[in-house]
C-alpha cells in the first residue's frame, strides 16, 4: 500500500488525527505522523507513534522522507498561511515544501477565521497549486460557537486520501444514478409506513462516485443526513416516486439501488387524518412495484446495475444470490442489519459483495470506506464490459 505522512497541527481537532491514523493503518498503509509542537500540547507525539506502530523518528532529515501522499489534519489557519506562502520554519512545513506528490489538507478553525479574506486567499493559493481540501463542516466549535470550521470526519479524510492514491477512475465522465434513504407510504395525511434508513450509505456512494469523476444523480428518499456537494439531487417520497424517477434515469452507465424501498403500501390511504377513537384500525397492504426487477429488464449489456439487500441473519445471503439472475443484477450488496452498530441509521456498515464470480466480504468500516469497496467492484465490472 502507500506511505503517507500525516501532518498534525495545533488545534483542538488534533485528537481526531488519532482516528485518521487508525483508519489509514487499518487500510494497510504505512503512516509517519509529523505533529507540530502545537499539536503536542493536545496529544503527545508518543500517542501518534504508537497508533502508527512506528517509533518516534530520529531521522536528521525527516522532511526528505519519500511519501506517496501528505495529509495535514487538522490544518490550522496559521499553518495554512505558512504553507500558502512557502514558509519552512518547522519539520512539517519543510516536509510539505520538499514533497512533489499529492497533498490533502483538512482545515479546522473558528468560523470567523475561516471566513476571513486572508484565509480565503491562502486557501485559493493552495488549491491553485493542486492541493486537495476536505471540509471544514458546520457544527459545534471548541469555543462554544456553532458554524463552519469543524474538521471533516476521519472517515471522510481517509476516503479522500484513498481517492488521491487511486489511479484514474473508469467512472470518470460516466453517468451514475444512486438511490438513497427510505420510502414512506402514507396511510393517511399524517401517518405512513416507513423504515429506519437515514440515507447515509447511498449518500456515501454518491459522494465517492462524484470524487471519481462521475456525473451523479442522487434520488433521495426522505434522507436525514446532509446531502453531498456536486451531485444532482432529486427528492422523492414514495416507492411510486422512486420508480418513476429511476425508470426515467434508467439509461445511466451505472445504477446503484441503495435506498430501502418499502415492500408494501396502504391499499386505500385516507385523505386527511384518521382521528383516534379507540377502535381497531385495520389497514390492508398491497405490494409496491419491484423497481429493481423493472430496471433489470431494461438493463443493457454495457450497464452495471447494483442492488442492495438488507436482511436479518446470514440465511438471507442465499436469497440475495438469486437476485443476480432473477433481477438481472451485476452486483448485490448484502448487509445483515441485525448486527449492533451497522446498517440502518448507523455510521458503520459490514457487507458482502455478491457477483457471478463469487462473494467478497467487506468487514465493518465507516460507510465512506464501504462505498469505496462497492465502487471498486463496480469499476472491475465496468472493465469487463
Amino acid at each position: 500500500m502507500a506511505r503517507i505522512i500525516l501532518g498534525i497541527t495545533g488545534g483542538i481537532a488534533a485528537y481526531k488525527a488519532c482516528e485518521v491514523i487508525r483508519l489509514l493503518i487499518g487500510a494497510g498503509h504505512e503512516v509517519l505522523p509529523l505533529p507540530t509542537r502545537g499539536a503536542e500540547r493536545f496529544v503527545a507525539a508518543e500517542t501518534f507513534a504508537a497508533l502508527a506502530r512506528t517509533p518516534l523518528t530520529t531521522d536528521l532529515y525527516p522532511h526528505l522522507t519519500r511519501a506517496d501522499l501528505i495529509v495535514v489534519a487538522p490544518l490550522t489557519a496559521h499553518t495554512m498561511a505558512r504553507l500558502a506562502h512557502g514558509l519552512a520554519d518547522d519539520v512539517l512545513t519543510e516536509t510539505v515544501l520538499a514533497h512533489d506528490g499529492p497533498i490533502l489538507v483538512a482545515p479546522a478553525m473558528n468560523t470567523r477565521m475561516w471566513e476571513h479574506p486572508a484565509t480565503r486567499a491562502n486557501l485559493a493559493l493552495l488549491q491553485a497549486r493542486g492541493v486537495g481540501v476536505v471540509g471544514p463542516t458546520s457544527g459545534d466549535l471548541a469555543e462554544g460557537e456553532v458554524g463552519v470550521g469543524r474538521m471533516a470526519e476521519p472517515a471522510e479524510i481517509v476516503a479522500r486520501a484513498e481517492a488521491l492514491l487511486r489511479p484514474p477512475s473508469t467512472l470518470d465522465g460516466l453517468d451514475v444514478v444512486v438511490t438513497a434513504g427510505g420510502t414512506r407510504e402514507p396511510i393517511d395525511s399524517i401517518r405512513f409506513i416507513g423504515n429506519r434508513s437515514s440515507g447515509r450509505m447511498g449518500i456515501a456512494i454518491a459522494a465517492e462516485a462524484r470524487r471519481r469523476g462521475a456525473r451523479v444523480t442522487l434520488l433521495a428518499a426522505n434522507v436525514t443526513v446532509p446531502l453531498p456537494v456536486g451531485v444532482e439531487v432529486i427528492e422523492i417520497a414514495t416507492a411510486a416516486d422512486l420508480e418513476r424517477e429511476a425508470l426515467a434515469h434508467g439509461s445511466a452507465d451505472v445504477i446503484v439501488m441503495a435506498a430501502a424501498v418499502g415492500d408494501y403500501r396502504a391499499e386505500e390511504p385516507i385523505d386527511g387524518k384518521r382521528a383516534k377513537d379507540g377502535a381497531v384500525w385495520n389497514v390492508a397492504l398491497t405490494p409496491t412495484p419491484d423497481i429493481a426487477e423493472a430496471l433489470g429488464k431494461r438493463r443493457s449489456a454495457a450497464q452495471v446495475f447494483v442492488a442492495f439487500g438488507a436482511e436479518h441473519g446470514t440465511a438471507g445471503l442465499e436469497r440475495k444470490r438469486t437476485m443476480l439472475v432473477e433481477k438481472n443484477v451485476n452486483l448485490v450488496v448484502y448487509n445483515d442489519v441485525g448486527g449492533d452498530g451497522i446498517g440502518f441509521d448507523a455510521a458503520d456498515n459490514e457487507v458482502t459483495l455478491v457477483t457471478a464470480t463469487g462473494d467478497r466480504h467487506v468487514p465493518r468500516a465507516p460507510k465512506a470506506l464501504i462505498a469505496m469497496a462497492v465502487l471498486d467492484e463496480v469499476e472491475r465490472l465496468l472493465a469487463e464490459r
